[in-house]
């Protein structure tokens, strides 16, 4: 199944309304349920029962003819809304931190994204010219935590995975060469869009298997596999439940390929009226509108 919060694209005041997309057109959870989940944080707290009785419900309604809403009169706010946790990993693919002349180090690289900056599909992200004009993309596959994970070993690490979704790690180059921390860097108003959708675990069969691009202005500049990682899913999930429990809807953003503007001769940033694009196999294109100002 595939989630998404969307608002209605004519009435910008409309509440957020979580929905299963299906091809063009999207069934909301309010219209088939009385006591329906409002955000997909609260489906996740509510357990696998939960998201059973959906599907059944969902799989009724569509059979009885209830139409769906076109996304074409909808727009998408974040894939993932109020996480107890947004979690990043840093330089997990080899080339990705030759290029930033980073060392991957024995353990991973961990640190958090703030709330704010999170965002949704096609959505406009702005920042003020004075803090930086070295704005990168990074492509990445999201991961949502499904249940309490705590001491997880790897081989069983996947079943805590609620869903999957595609992360925009938008970064100040700048900014994260001159501090000794990443979170201020990556967490501007907007710079982690995440979606378009958050598509459930079993239609994934392999999280290392998946096709990762960017593309900015039209222009290819990331083209790798989720196979280069240089720690899996299940190793990452595994190793940070060691030392805290995560929490059902905890996000985490498993790290970027090669391929940054920071990296190319010239440098390549995004700039004022921008659009770029990250794409991973399976979950979808996730755009981001850019304004410098």
């Amino acid at each position: 199944m595939r989630f998404a919060h969307l608002l209605d694209e004519e009435n910008p005041g409309s509440p957020v309304r979580l929905a299963i997309v299906d091809g063009s057109g999207a069934l909301f959870l309010d219209e088939i349920l009385d006591d329906a989940p409002e955000t997909l944080q609260q489906l996740i707290e509510r357990g696998d029962d939960e998201l059973a009785r959906i599907r059944t419900m969902a799989h009724a309604a569509v059979s009885s003819g209830v139409g769906l809403t076109p996304l074409t009169d909808l727009r998408h706010a974040s894939a993932v809304l109020r996480p107890p946790q947004i979690i990043a990993i840093g330089l997990n693919y080899s080339a990705h931190s030759a290029e930033l002349n980073l060392k991957a180090d024995s353990a991973p690289t961990v640190f958090s994204l703030w709330p704010n900056s999170l965002a949704g599909h096609d959505g406009t992200t702005s920042w003020p010219r004075s803090l930086s004009e070295s704005i990168d993309y990074e492509a990445e596959l999201g991961v949502i935590i499904g249940r309490p994970a705590k001491n997880v070993s790897v081989e069983d690490a996947l079943d805590y995975v609620f869903g999957y979704t595609v992360v925009n790690d938008i970064t100040a180059r700048d900014i994260q060469y001159s501090e000794a921390q990443w979170s201020r860097c990556k967490s501007f108003d907007g710079f982690t869009p995440t979606g378009p959708v958050v598509v459930t675990r079993d239609e994934v069969s392999d999280p290392q298997n998946l096709h990762i691009t960017t593309v900015l202005d039209g222009h290819l500049m990331q083209d790798s596999s989720t196979a280069m990682m240089i720690r899996s899913v299940p190793t990452l999930i595994s190793y940070l439940s060691r030392s805290a429990t995560l929490q059902p809807g905890t996000l985490i953003s498993t790290g970027s390929p090669g391929g940054a503007g920071y990296s190319r001769d010239p440098q390549v940033f995004l700039r004022d009226r921008s659009t770029v694009t990250v794409s991973v196999e399976g979950l979808g294109e996730l755009t981001t509108h850019c304004r410098m100002t």
